[in-house]
């Protein structure tokens, strides 16, 4: 299966369908970065910034205002790791960290965009807000049906000024409609929220070039996760337990986050918490319910 995921809990979506095995599909960021190479600038996060305009530099230059908002300048494992507000001069001095940059800290909603695009040009749009918690976790992904016209407007002229010759999917995460990240590949968490049909197109788009999508069965959906507390190591719950969850009204897919024979530290996760599982579902209502029973039986 040439879909390369590097999660287990995420092959579910990919299984049942055929890709060519000279098609190569990345949902790493690791294997975008050597399989673009013409493109994988746009893991610099301080590029980025700087491509947008915005006032943005490596730690020891001071920031001439705060608060500014600090991260590695490359982050290729993803969750948030090292990023952090800094609110002032002492705090920053606090902070400085090799391999780091500040930015004007932005404001507004935070949203994650999943883009097809075809020599740079924007063909099929689907956005996702999420809910945020402490400590760099989300609590939920809203998958959004409407479009957000700000988000693909700045989105698409960049990606057009940025991205002509790539085709494939790209990811925007966006902080009052200015991107904060870029990334060669899809959010792998949700495709099962796109609609039938949408994996067929994804291969399709990296087998021929070419995007062909109805979208005609577009609703919100929602991606609820659990979150444990860290120093502690999990174990994966009866598989009786996740069928349960599965078969509830609204549940889309189940997944268990998260390598049991691994160490905790092994894995990349955000201060706030230890992410153990996901539930996607076609209602909050019905993610939350099904967040509750794998949390009984995995975390007590």
């Amino acid at each position: 299966m040439p879909i390369c995921e590097a999660d287990p809990w995420r092959l579910q979506y990919f299984t049942d369908v055929a890709c060519p095995e000279d098609v190569r599909i990345s949902t790493e960021d690791a294997d975008s970065w050597a399989w673009y190479p013409a493109h994988r600038w746009i893991y610099d996060k301080l590029a980025v910034a700087l491509s947008q305009g915005l006032e943005a530099a490596p730690h020891g230059v001071k920031p001439p205002f705060f608060p500014v908002f600090s991260k590695p300048i490359i982050n290729l494992r993803g969750m948030g790791t090292g990023s952090r507000a800094i609110a002032s001069a002492a705090d920053y001095a606090r902070a400085l960290t090799p391999g780091h940059f500040w930015c004007r800290l932005l404001t507004g909603r935070h949203v994650s965009s999943d883009v097809a695009l075809v020599d740079g040009e924007p063909r099929w749009w689907r956005h996702a807000t999420g809910a945020a918690g402490e400590g760099g976790v989300f609590d939920h992904w809203q998958v959004h049906a409407e479009a957000m016209a700000e988000v693909e407007a700045w989105c698409g002229a960049w990606a057009r000024a940025h991205l002509a010759g790539y085709t494939g999917m790209a990811n925007f995460e966006t902080i009052g409609g200015r991107i904060i990240e870029a990334h060669l590949r899809f959010a792998d968490q949700w495709p099962d929220l796109y609609g039938a049909g949408w994996v067929e197109a994804l291969v399709r788009l990296y087998a021929t070039g070419a995007w062909r999508f109805a979208d005609a069965d577009r609703a919100d959906g929602f991606s609820v996760v659990l979150f444990a507390p860290h120093g502690r190591r999990y174990r994966h719950p009866p598989a009786a337990v996740v069928d349960a969850v599965r078969g509830m009204a609204g549940v889309s897919s189940v997944q268990i986050t998260f390598h049991e024979d691994r160490e905790p530290e092994g894995h990349a996760m955000p201060p706030g918490g230890f992410r153990v599982a996901i539930v996607n579902a076609t209602t909050l209502a019905a993610g939350v319910a099904g967040r509750a029973v794998l949390a009984r039986a995995m975390v007590g």
